[in-house]
């Protein structure tokens, strides 16, 4: 049975019931401590940067098999993240393979880059609460691209923390994950 969402206004839903929730529409949510947070649209800008993204990847030689947008990724507890872009491991794109639905459980390894474009008044869920719940994930890379503050910020997993680089204009991005990546963050914000 699907819950609606006036019946989670007083009550807190479990995750089992966060995965059969269905509100009629094609609103996208993600997931925290019980509660829905319904997300935005997002922006044209915010599209186009993500696509980039994607399409630079596609270019790194990185197979389609392992590259998701809107990807669910069950981080801590009862949370879910749906980040802008998800690059999987080898091992993740085969467990997700017969997957009903485009959720990365727990039990599965973790991507192994997460990239979140910042909206309008979602900054703090980017770079504070998503940043300790893809570290306890074990995701080993972060990337938080910020067109509000025209930077991306790269945050990798060094012995159990992330390691936080910013980089502005023509600076390159350094990636450990993708060594021979050659982009730099005004390619990425001004998506050429």
């Amino acid at each position: 049975m699907a819950i609606t969402l006036d019946q989670t206004a007083s009550v807190k839903m479990t995750l089992e019931e966060f995965f059969n929730y269905d509100d009629g529409t094609d609103a996208m949510y993600e997931f925290e401590d019980g509660e829905l947070l319904l997300m935005p649209a997002e922006s044209e800008r915010n599209q186009r940067i993500a696509m980039f993204i994607l399409i630079c990847f596609v270019q790194l030689g990185i197979s389609s098999s392992q590259l998701r947008m809107k990807t669910e990724i069950v981080t801590t507890g009862s949370r879910v993240r749906v980040p802008d872009l998800v690059v999987f491991s080898e091992e993740l794109a085969t467990a997700m393979e017969d997957a009903k639905r485009s959720t990365v459980m727990p039990e599965m390894p973790p991507p192994l880059l997460v990239v979140e474009v910042v909206s309008p008044n979602q900054s703090s869920r980017d770079y504070r609460y998503k940043r300790s719940e893809y570290a306890a994930r074990g995701i080993p890379e972060y990337w938080i691209v910020d067109p509000i503050q025209e930077q991306v910020t790269v945050l990798e997993w060094v012995e159990g923390f992330y390691e936080e680089k910013v980089y502005v204009g023509d600076n390159a991005i350094a990636s450990l994950v993708f060594p021979d990546l050659k982009l730099t963050a005004a390619q990425v914000l001004h998506c050429h």
